[in-house]
């Protein structure tokens, strides 16, 4: 099974799988070549998708980093399915992944989709705290790092 299929079927797994194809700690790429994203996504993959799928995650990531989207728009078409109930869906990786983040915009849980703050993580994480206060991947790991930093810093 590949790591996509393994996502599950919320929509927010599949987006924060989809994100985690960077993995800046042990610096690996998923989307770094065709071959690497056929074996991700468990799909045939062309030059072209592999493009498109790198534009959607920067764009995602951005996002969920609140940082500014890059230029220009991406545009990623999706379908309007009503068969038993309404739900948006995609052709191929890239449109089921938009299709997936569309549907978390649409149910205004899009803003939970987070990237971790510490610079050497920056890990994709689905924030389930009643209040949507989560700031790290893990408090365990980047939460305590930082925390440990900041009393460093203070004394």
């Amino acid at each position: 099974m590949s790591a996509y299929a393994a996502a599950g079927t919320d929509p927010a797994d599949r987006v924060v799988a989809f994100l985690n194809t960077l993995d800046v700690e042990d610096d690996v790429d998923a989307l770094g070549s065709v071959d690497e994203y056929v074996a991700w996504s468990g799909q045939d993959q062309t030059r072209t998708t592999l493009a498109r799928a790198r534009r959607l995650r920067d764009h995602l990531r951005a996002a969920a980093a609140g940082e500014a989207t890059p230029a220009p728009p991406l545009r990623v078409e999706v379908e309007v399915v009503v068969d038993g109930g309404a739900g948006i869906v995609g052709t191929d990786v890239v449109a089921e992944v938009a299709a997936a983040a569309a549907t978390l915009a649409i149910e205004g849980r899009l803003g939970r989709v987070k990237i971790c703050p510490a610079d050497d993580c920056r890990w994709a994480f689905y924030d389930r705290s009643k209040n949507q206060s989560r700031q790290w991947c893990s408090m365990k790991v980047c939460g305590n790092r930082a925390k440990v930093r900041t009393h460093r810093e203070r004394h």
